[in-house]
């Protein structure tokens, strides 16, 4: 028995050690590296990048020597009559004899090394290659940046929506004494109704809040796994709090942080734009060039009435065959000009897209820091109006219990307060997701 109690005992020491170990703990920072690694578009953005690869080797190969084999079997269920003179054969002058040649089956079997020699398109097919390679380098670039702004949304949402259940939970306790305390005084005749009623309207508003809350809890985790990249339903333990992402988060060296436009992957890619479109330009000139390439092929076959091409007796007869094949683009009806009129009006709108993206990014760092700077003001004043309304409410509690003051009054007080409680776990909010926000603008890139 003492056995049988020892074994269900150490499988549940067991069992609940797997289940430990199946939640996730995670820093804000540890987040981040954990998403760049399992987010979906992350996954998505380092395919692309491999698809570039495939296809930089697939356009390489265009000027690599190609082998091709081939194999024809024919078998004629009628053959071909041709008509001949009859006198060849001993017949009338003027009449024909009909005559089938070759035999009813044949195969032939052949392979053909053709070399691109010169192709003006190919040699700019290998520069679009490593620009499409660039492009999708580039996305995946962007694509971090934007995860990791949403993750720090995401996980700031988490602890927003812990740290108001947190706070609603004391609001309810403190309230649920206070109407305890005022339904007793009401009981002994020391008090009017209507001031019990007055906390119970402020109590159900303060349960229903809390509910809502803990509803957006569930689906604040739910947000957070999908920027991570796992299933909804993961188990998920965010090991900062909100106060020390605050503290992190508070940098002012970084509005001091010069903005390198150069550096942007907005503007990169704006850049590479440019480029991909100048490479058009030359693509399509280049179509007026002659192209030149080489063959050489070797071949067997063999002819049969009957199918023996598997007997050792079988004859077969080789051939090969040298040549050199030049195009030479002459008159298109001027459809090689239009092709190329168009590619020049891309690249110019390539161009003025540029100039607008730098004038845009610019004045979006610019946005940024302004609004990262009120977000550390906001909480500062957030902080200190907090405190403010704590004291204010404390003092209409006395008062209230006293018979100095309505319970009008001491109601204000308590939705003043729960304001100003909003107003602050929002303000700290804001300071993480503004400075990611500016990290974003600025092109920090993701550690």
């Amino acid at each position: 028995m003492k056995k049988y109690i020892l074994s269900v005992f150490t499988f549940f020491l067991v069992g609940m050690s797997f289940a430990q170990d199946d939640v996730l703990r995670l820093s804000m920072e540890e987040a981040i590296d954990y998403a760049v690694k399992n987010n979906y578009n992350n996954l998505i953005a380092a395919k692309n990048i491999e698809a570039a690869e495939e296809r930089k080797w697939e356009t390489t190969t265009i000027g690599l020597p190609q082998i091709n084999g081939k194999v024809d079997y024919q078998y004629w269920l009628k053959q071909q009559i041709s008509l001949l003179p009859a006198e060849i054969f001993g017949g009338q002058q003027g009449e024909f004899a009909e005559i089938a040649f070759g035999t009813k089956q044949s195969i032939n079997a052949a392979v053909t090394l053709s070399q691109l020699i010169f192709d003006g398109s190919y040699l700019v097919g290998l520069q679009s290659a490593k620009t499409y390679l660039k492009i999708s380098e580039q996305a995946k670039e962007k694509t971090e940046l934007g995860t990791k702004e949403a993750v720090i949304n995401a996980y700031g949402n988490v602890l927003v929506a812990e740290k108001s259940i947190e706070i609603l939970e004391n609001n309810k306790k403190i309230l649920s004494k206070s109407l305890s305390e005022t339904q007793k005084i009401y009981d002994n005749g020391l008090t009017e109704l209507e001031n019990v009623e007055q906390l119970q309207i402020t109590l159900g508003t303060l349960e229903n809040n809390l509910r809502n809350t803990v509803r957006l809890k569930a689906i604040a985790y739910q947000m957070l796994n999908i920027t991570l990249g796992n299933v909804t339903n993961k188990k998920v333990e965010l090991t900062d709090t909100l106060e020390n992402l605050v503290f992190q988060e508070t940098d002012l060296s970084l509005l001091a942080k010069s903005f390198n436009l150069e550096n942007h992957i907005d503007y990169k890619m704006a850049k590479n734009d440019e480029e991909a479109n100048q490479l058009l330009v030359k693509l399509e000139k280049s179509k007026a060039l002659p192209s030149l390439s080489a063959f050489l092929n070797y071949g067997v076959n063999a002819n049969s009435n009957s199918f023996t091409f598997f007997d050792s007796n079988q004859d077969w007869f080789d051939y090969s065959l040298l040549g050199v094949s030049l195009n030479v683009p002459i008159f298109s009806s001027f459809g090689r000009s239009s092709r190329t009129a168009q590619a020049k009006i891309k690249l110019e709108n390539s161009s003025i897209r540029l100039q607008e993206i730098e004038q845009k990014l610019n004045l979006q760092a610019q946005t940024a820091k302004s609004e990262y700077q009120l977000s550390i003001e906001n909480h500062e004043t957030a902080k200190k109006n907090l405190s403010l309304a704590e004291r204010i409410e404390k003092k209409q509690q006395v008062k209230f219990f006293e018979g100095l003051s309505s319970s009008f009054d001491l109601s204000q007080a308590q939705n003043q307060l729960y304001t100003q409680q909003n107003n602050y776990v929002q303000s700290m909010l804001n300071v993480i997701a503004k400075k990611a926000q500016l990290e974003t603008a600025l092109n920090v890139p993701v550690k």
